[in-house]
This record gives structure tokens, C-alpha cells and sequence, in this order.
């Protein structure tokens, strides 16, 4: 008599045991393995008995499937196909009772096995299909109910973290004793920020981190043995704030291990968000007090200097103020925020008890005098160059004695920073004393009165943005540059000789007789000056 067509499926387990831990199982103590040693590690997380011919219809991965060969009985020809068919499904292994239907594997299917590392068991003929599904079924529970238990003691000891206001550091000590392994916080960028376990496995960590990089989320084995490393993103507010990495000497990491890292990395999101939220307020606090220094408002100097030393900044020492300003055109939200991370990096690295601040439309920073401030900004800007197109001019003041000449020092740095851009175009770097003119031009702080200077020295060549007239401008220009040498200005300009003399005459019909008065040339010099530093 047939036996009976059956389909029965375990359903789905998320953690199981592996092919060699359910060899030693009790039922199957005299099953052999007869090929597929390599594939012990695989993954068994439920059992299927095969006794209908489209078993692949209703296969699932990693799934033991039970057989007596009675499906095969007609079809020895295709049984090696078929170890290649269950692999391909992601199959653990295939158990089989021979003598009844199938009296011996071919050789084909054994050897297909052992290539595809594969395991074929060979089961005993007196065990029955209902035992091994019961003892296998409950050590898989067992194992599930081991894991979901340490998952949940892994989930009471981070949420302890995070409620006892621990960081980035508490957190990788706690995964490191929770795993046996060593841990590391990495951000966007690569930078480790937290390290926790064994000396010298945290120092190959940190190797394997700065070599290559952190490992994707998951390093999987596919034979579902350990491995050495393993990773889980940090992600907070829509933003990948960099990842937690593991690094077991031994290979020892799960999956169940890398389920308690995703935890940790979950965690390690409510601290950098906690942590971004009081950098925020703690940023704005020193703004607020940075401006109002720099505006006088801040009192007397014992008072600066005191809530200065509470921001960890020495503002009673001889300074410099910078400012960096963004050039216009650039996607100016981003770029500010980003413009104050690497400014306040640079001061960091070249000053640790540097002022720095970002206000609306630019980063003050207040440094040691003896600083070289063009290598501050040169440092910054390289940090800055990789959010083009956006640019940024930097201004430099005089040395200031103390906390009561910063604002002054503060209005020098702004003017440096304008005019610089003005002559140099974006991405200047001025020092005020180095402006010239344009210095004591900058001093007047009556722009009504300079405006006025322009339009009675230049008359209709002031504002008047006609073509012409800015063509005479520009022969202007080049004239007083070349203290009226008429050959060198025709050669600049690509003018013949009478045509320059022409212009010049025509220039004097307009401006007066420049050319036989000094002072008028001083007065249209300035007058040009003034123009070109036009806003600001």
C-alpha cells in the first residue's frame, strides 16, 4: 500500500539551529551524513516532509527537507538536478530513508552535494518523521526563546543607557560586554567617536576602520556561521549619522548578534539626536553672547572674560577676530551650517581656546594673535571645498589687546572681508591693515557723504552705467594707473595712439584739465576708488 500524499511545513521561525546541532539531537543519534560536510554550518529553521513530485513548489529556505524516497522512486535519473534545485532555494539539507523506495543515492547527486556544500543525511529507517519533527521543532523554539530573551535583556540594558543620559561611549562599552566583542562608533565620515572591549581587538578594529572603511549593515555568512565583522547603520531625523561596528577575533557574530546591534544602533540614534539638540541650544547661547561682545553689550571685562572662561574661550589674552562671509549665489542655508562646522573645526584644531560663532550671514571667530589667521581660513576653506559652488571671503583685524577693543576689532574684520571681496572677487582673504586706500576709505562711515564725493569729481561718469560712459571709466582708470603715460595706456586698452588722445580730450571736456592738476587726478582717483568698493 502507498503511503498517504502529505505536505506538512513548520511554518516560518526567524532564528533556528544549525544542520551539525541537529545531527546531535537524540532521534537522529545513528543518521549519517552521507555528503555535504561543508554545509554543516546552514541554517535549519523549520522542516517540510517531501512526498509529492513538485516538493519545489512549496520549498522555503533554510528548511530541512524529510523524505523516503517515494517521490523518487520512478525518476533516479534526475536526483542530481534536484540537490542543485533545493540549493538554489536555499535549502539547509535533504534527509532521506533508503531501502524502501530508493535503494542508494546515485553518484551524481552525492557529488553535486559536496560541491555545493550541500548536506544529504542519511536518516534510520525505525525513527519516525514525527519524532524528529518534535525534537527538532523544540530545540528550535528553545533556541528562539533563548534569543528573544537576550534580545530583550540587550533592550533593557540599552534603554538603561539612554535613560541614565549616557552617550556614545556608554553605548559601545554596553554592546562590547553584551556581544564579547569589540565595538566601535563610527560617523558619516569615518571618524571613530567611541571605542569599547579588548585593547589590542579595538586597535585591529580601528585598522580594519580606517583602511577600508566601515563593513556594510550585514557581513553575512552564507553557510550561517559566525563572522569577524559586522555593522548597523545609525540613522536619526532622515540623516545617516554613521554606523556601530563589531569586531569579534574568533568570527564569533550572529545574526541574533547583529539584532542586538541594530538595537544599539537605534540607541545610539536617541543619543546623537539628544546630543544634536543641545549642541543647538548650547551654539545659540554662544552666539548670542559672541554678538554681544562683539557689539559692546556684553558689560564690563571682568564679566566677558568670566562667561567667556565658562565656553572654554580666553578672550582676556591678545586676539584677532575673523570673519567669514558668504559670497553671494550659493545655496545659502546649507553652506551657513556647513560654513560653521568647518570654521569651528579649524579653531579647534589651530586654537582650542578660540571664540567661535555663527551668526545670520557669517562665522566670527576671536583666536590668539600670534596665530597665522590666512592658514585658519586656508584650513577651513579646504574643509568648505567640497560644497561647491559656494565660497567664502575671510577678513582679519588688527591684534586687540583685550575683550574691550573686540568690537572695533569685529567692525575691521567685517570691512577686511567686504572690500577684500570687491577687489580680489570670491573666496578672498584680506587683513585690514593690508587694504591701503580702501582702509581709510572703509573708515567713512558716512556712505551719503562718499557718494556725493563721487558724483561731483566724476559727474556724468558716476552712476551712469551707459556704455560709453563706462568706456571712459575705463580709459580713465588705466590713465591714472599709468601716471598718464599715454603710449602704455593705448597698449593696454588696444588703442591707437590718436584715438587715445581723442578720449583724453574728451575726458577733459567733461572732468576738467586732469591732466595739468595733480590734485583733480588724487580726487579722480579716489573717486574711482570709491567706486569700486560700491556696497559696502
Amino acid at each position: 500500500m502507498e503511503p498517504p500524499v502529505r505536505l506538512a511545513s513548520t511554518g516560518t521561525i526567524i532564528h533556528g539551529v544549525s544542520v551539525g546541532e541537529v545531527l546531535g539531537v537524540s532521534t537522529l543519534a545513528e543518521a549519517r551524513l552521507i555528503a555535504g560536510e561543508s554545509g554543516l554550518g546552514r541554517i535549519v529553521q523549520r522542516l517540510n516532509v517531501m512526498e509529492v513530485p513538485d516538493i519545489l513548489a512549496w520549498v522555503k529556505p533554510h528548511e530541512l527537507l524529510l523524505t523516503t524516497g517515494y517521490p523518487l522512486r520512478n525518476t533516479p535519473q534526475s536526483l542530481g538536478r534536484l540537490v542543485a534545485d533545493l540549493d538554489e532555494r536555499g535549502l539547509a539539507a535533504l534527509a532521506i530513508k533508503l531501502g524502501r523506495y530508493v535503494d542508494e543515492l546515485p553518484a551524481e547527486m552525492t557529488e553535486q552535494a559536496d560541491r555545493l556544500g550541500f548536506p544529504l543525511i542519511l536518516l534510520p529507517n525505525d525513527v519516525g518523521f514525527d519524532d524528529i519533527l518534535n525534537q527538532v521543532l523544540t530545540d528550535i523554539l528553545n533556541r528562539q526563546a533563548a534569543v528573544l530573551a537576550r534580545a530583550e535583556e540587550a533592550h533593557r540594558a540599552l534603554v538603561h543607557v539612554v535613560l541614565a543620559g549616557g552617550g556614545l561611549n556608554e553605548v559601545a562599552a554596553e554592546v562590547a560586554q553584551l556581544l564579547d566583542v569589540a565595538v566601535a562608533a563610527v560617523d558619516g565620515s569615518g571618524r571613530v567617536l567611541a571605542t569599547a572591549g579588548a585593547a589590542e581587538h579595538v586597535a585591529a578594529l580601528r585598522e580594519s576602520i580606517s583602511r577600508e572603511g566601515p563593513p556594510p549593515a550585514r557581513t553575512a555568512d552564507a553557510s550561517g556561521r559566525g563572522r569577524a565583522f559586522a555593522s548597523a547603520p545609525v540613522l536619526a531625523g532622515g540623516h545617516h549619522h554613521g554606523r556601530i561596528v563589531a569586531y569579534s577575533a574568533t568570527g564569533a557574530i550572529r545574526d541574533s548578534d547583529i539584532g542586538i546591534l541594530e538595537r544599539a544602533a537605534t540607541v545610539a540614534a536617541l543619543v546623537v539626536t539628544r546630543q544634536e539638540a543641545v549642541n543647538a541650544v548650547e551654539s545659540k547661547y554662544r552666539a548670542d553672547f559672541l554678538r554681544d561682545v562683539l557689539t559692546g553689550r556684553a558689560g564690563t571685562a571682568e564679566r566677558v572674560n568670566a562667561r567667556a572662561r565658562a565656553f572654554g574661550w580666553d578672550l582676556a589674552r591678545p586676539v584677532i577676530v575673523l570673519v567669514a562671509e558668504l559670497d553671494p549665489d550659493g545655496d545659502e542655508r546649507s553652506a551657513q551650517d556647513r560654513l560653521v562646522s568647518c570654521w569651528t573645526a579649524a579653531v579647534r584644531r589651530h586654537d582650542p581656546r578660540g571664540a567661535v560663532a555663527g551668526f545670520s550671514h557669517e562665522v566670527v571667530a576671536v583666536v590668539d594673535a600670534s596665530l597665522d589667521a590666512a592658514r585658519v581660513a586656508k584650513d577651513a576653506a579646504s574643509a568648505f571645498a567640497d560644497v561647491p559652488p559656494a565660497t567664502f571671503s575671510t577678513g582679519t583685524s588688527r591684534p586687540s589687546p583685550g575683550a574691550g577693543t573686540l568690537p572695533e576689532a569685529y567692525s575691521q574684520a567685517l570691512k577686511a572681508a567686504r572690500v577684500g571681496r570687491q577687489l580680489h572677487g570670491p573666496g578672498a582673504v584680506a587683513h585690514f591693515d593690508q587694504l591701503g586706500v580702501y582702509r581709510l576709505l572703509s573708515l567713512v562711515n558716512d556712505t551719503g557723504e562718499l557718494h556725493a564725493f563721487v558724483r561731483e569729481t566724476l559727474g556724468p561718469l558716476a552712476w551712469d552705467e551707459d556704455a560709453e560712459n563706462a568706456d571712459l571709466r575705463r580709459t580713465l582708470q588705466v590713465l591714472l594707473e599709468t601716471n598718464l603715460n599715454v603710449a602704455e595706456t593705448a597698449r593696454r586698452l588696444h588703442f591707437h595712439y590718436n584715438t587715445l588722445r581723442y578720449r583724453i580730450g574728451k575726458l577733459e571736456r567733461l572732468l576738467g584739465n586732469f591732466t595739468d592738476d595733480p590734485h583733480l587726478r588724487l580726487n579722480l582717483t579716489l573717486a574711482l576708488h570709491v567706486l569700486r568698493m560700491r556696497g559696502i
